[in-house]
């Protein structure tokens, strides 16, 4: 178990991004916000903070469920409506976790791919995220007040990055909510969990209104 403090220290600065649904004015956590965290899993080079996940609602804690859908193993699967990811497994079963989507008009459909994959990213605004918040800093390098969080799956058609992201968060409470700007947040223990699972090439789904096409 964290003492608060090292809490409170370690979450000092929350997110400013891709992503943001705070700003520079709303930094400090507060006590309500360390009280999400229950201890750290190890990992390089920062630990992963742990969330309680009793105070998700149960359907979006990560969990095996049963899988009807016509997609292949190994395809992800993100339900912009009901705010949950599916990692499609063999026998017709499936992992889910619950995600944070974007503000209305902000979240993206389609399908893609996994282009990249990052550890403990770096997070840089869009253009349009400095032109709608000109002091955000061009660049945060990774770590806990980073809010691509301890694991990045970067979306590509072809070539071309999408700049939409599976991502961390260090705002767990916003798991179930529409609130970023247009990437899907994860816990960050669950990105880590899905990072580790899937390769890069992996196909992605991203479903608004129960279609990916346009």
């Amino acid at each position: 178990m964290l003492a608060r403090r090292t809490l409170l220290a370690a979450l000092a600065v929350a997110p400013l991004a891709a992503c943001q649904s705070r700003g520079p004015a709303q930094l400090a956590a507060t006590d309500e916000e360390a009280a999400w965290y229950v201890g750290t899993k190890p990992d390089k080079p920062h630990d992963i903070p742990l969330v309680d996940t009793d105070r998700l609602d149960p359907k979006y804690r990560r969990q095996v469920v049963r899988y009807t859908g016509l997609e292949a193993p190994g395809t992800i699967v993100v339900d912009i409506d009901n705010r949950q990811l599916t990692l499609v497994q063999a026998e017709g079963t499936a992992i889910r976790y619950g995600i944070g989507v974007g503000k209305l008009g902000f979240s993206w459909k389609g399908e893609a791919r996994v282009g990249r994959k990052g550890v403990w990213p770096d997070w840089s605004p869009t253009t349009t995220m400095v032109s709608l918040n000109p002091d955000l800093p061009r660049t945060l390098k990774g770590g806990v007040d980073n809010p691509l969080g301890a694991r990045a799956l970067y979306l590509y058609q072809g070539n071309r990055d999408t700049l939409f992201r599976l991502h961390g968060t260090n705002e767990p409470w916003s798991i179930g909510e529409q609130m970023s700007s247009g990437c899907v947040r994860m816990l960050n223990e669950d990105i880590a969990d899905l990072y580790e699972r899937v390769p890069v090439g992996t196909r992605v789904l991203v479903k608004r209104n129960g279609k990916y096409r346009v």
